[in-house]
């Protein structure tokens, strides 16, 4: 993975984060995201079949991508877990809104009004 790569991910505000199946096929969706060290944070709902699947397959892949999930780059393995320590979610929401600011801002706020801000998982994904 060149350095370039990286640094096409990282400038984008979009990630395609695809999780592994059952049946070994990766299912992709684009996801917000935020580098923090050498690892990406992402936030789902926590019923959310990305979330689901990782709790069964750690293996996973990530590219550059649009809004609408078009991928614009190369895809990185990569393996993820979601994070269960209020203290690693925390690292995972400071480095989100860190990244998103107002806008993340703006998300936090309709999650707590819609009671969904619990309900949230946080994840790790870290390049293999």
């Amino acid at each position: 993975m060149s350095q370039a790569n990286i640094e096409f991910l990282e400038g984008g505000s979009y990630m395609s984060f695809a999780t592994r199946k059952k049946s070994g096929e990766f299912v992709a969706t684009p996801v917000w995201f935020a580098p923090d060290g050498d690892s990406y944070y992402v936030f789902s709902a926590g019923n959310a079949g990305k979330v689901k699947r990782l709790r069964n397959f750690s293996e996973s892949r990530i590219a550059p991508c649009t809004v609408r999930g078009l991928v614009t780059g190369e895809w990185i393995d990569t393996r993820a877990v979601v994070l269960e320590s209020k203290e690693e979610q925390d690292t995972a929401l400071r480095a989100l809104r860190r990244k998103y600011g107002w806008q993340m801002t703006v998300g936090d706020v309709f999650s707590k009004l819609t009671g969904k801000m619990d309900k949230r998982a946080y994840i790790r994904v870290d390049k293999v």
